[in-house]
């Protein structure tokens, strides 16, 4: 068998990890800066004590104990503005390191079977714990030239087209779907608008609704418009912790209303696009919890606990009659935003 390793951008089998993971600048969000320069002391303090021999064991203690106070108030006080830097930071993973992570093994399919392959729309079968998934994302890049080639995760009505393909696959042959959703929308360029691209989420907005399969919806970064929801009509839709979900993106929202990117922040409050927001609007089932600082900071850890999610999700929905599941899928829904006076 070939060696597994985490997706991060791409994947060649029989090298070393250190040789598939292109180089990553360490990215500080503004508000991550105390927290930095506390590390970076820290690190200082261990090297002095390593080249010099010195005992500065409780010196360095009491700092770990300073920089862990600090991470605790600084990400559990966030803003909405700063929960949307964290799901669009660099480092964070995307849906194949995800899927690579959480499956013994993947095979991706390509193709709508009518125009091309889009890239920002990955999917395929995986193995987890012996039973075969349908993973359908959307996929971002690490670098320029990645960022090029998967569009930035924004697909085109082909990319869509491809999803609602594996869907129906995945339906035939009685498997269970999971889409891992992270795209800052659909892409708004004039081809794709002439190639349908209303028509193709629209459509599979209507054929999600009536999938056979258990369906399982999670965001794991940015979660855009229609663009997000084309694959997002699910009988359980979860967030990570630090992502959001909205009609609009923040910047988007401030340059309609207030002609201008300056009042982003005022928006994402206005917008009350977090998972806690979601979550208290019944728009989603339940937030995944993230390790302390992000979900870039434990891949592994963050993996696992999605795999698990999906797991109890799983069987949870595989009691349920496939009839009933699409009843329950569409009032659940359809009770969305209906206000009972």
């Amino acid at each position: 068998m070939l060696p597994h390793v985490p997706y991060f951008g791409f994947v060649k089998q029989g090298l070393s990890l250190s040789l598939l993971l292109p180089k990553i600048t360490k990215m500080v969000l503004e508000f991550e800066k105390p927290i930095a320069d506390l590390e970076q002391k820290l690190q200082e303090m261990k090297d002095l004590a390593k080249g010099r021999n010195i005992d500065l064991s409780s010196d360095i203690e009491s700092l770990e104990e300073k920089i862990l106070a600090l991470k605790k108030e600084t990400f559990d006080n966030l803003t909405r503005w700063q929960r949307v830097q964290l799901s669009r930071h660099a480092d964070r993973p995307y849906s194949l390191d995800y899927i690579y992570e959480i499956t013994n093994d993947f095979i991706e399919l390509h193709g709508d079977r009518t125009v091309k392959d889009d890239k920002a729309m990955i999917g395929g079968l995986g193995d987890i714990d012996g039973r075969t998934v349908m993973f359908i994302g959307q996929q971002k890049g690490r670098n320029t030239k990645q960022r090029q080639e998967r569009n930035f995760g924004m697909a085109n009505p082909e990319g869509y087209r491809k999803a609602l393909r594996l869907m129906k696959m995945a339906e035939k042959f009685g498997k269970p779907i999971v889409t891992l959703i992270d795209t800052p929308g659909a892409f708004p360029g004039l081809e794709a608008e002439e190639r349908g691209q209303g028509e193709a989420i629209a459509r599979n907005l209507k054929e999600m609704f009536m999938l056979k399969v258990p369906v399982i919806c999670i965001i794991i970064g940015e979660g855009a418009s229609g663009g997000a929801l084309g694959i997002a009509i699910g009988d359980k839709v979860f967030m990570l912790e630090n992502t959001w979900y909205s009609v609009i993106s923040p910047e988007s929202c401030s340059s309609i209303l207030w002609r201008s990117w300056d009042y982003k922040e005022q928006a994402a409050e206005a917008l009350k696009l977090t998972a806690k927001d979601m979550k208290s609007n019944g728009l989603i089932d339940d937030i995944i919890p993230e390790p302390l600082g992000g979900a870039h900071k434990d891949l592994k850890f963050m993996s696992k606990t999605i795999k698990e999610v999906i797991l109890k999700a799983l069987k949870e929905l595989d009691k349920i009659k496939p009839e009933k599941r699409i009843e329950q899928r569409i009032e659940k829904f359809c009770s969305m935003g209906v206000v009972v006076e």
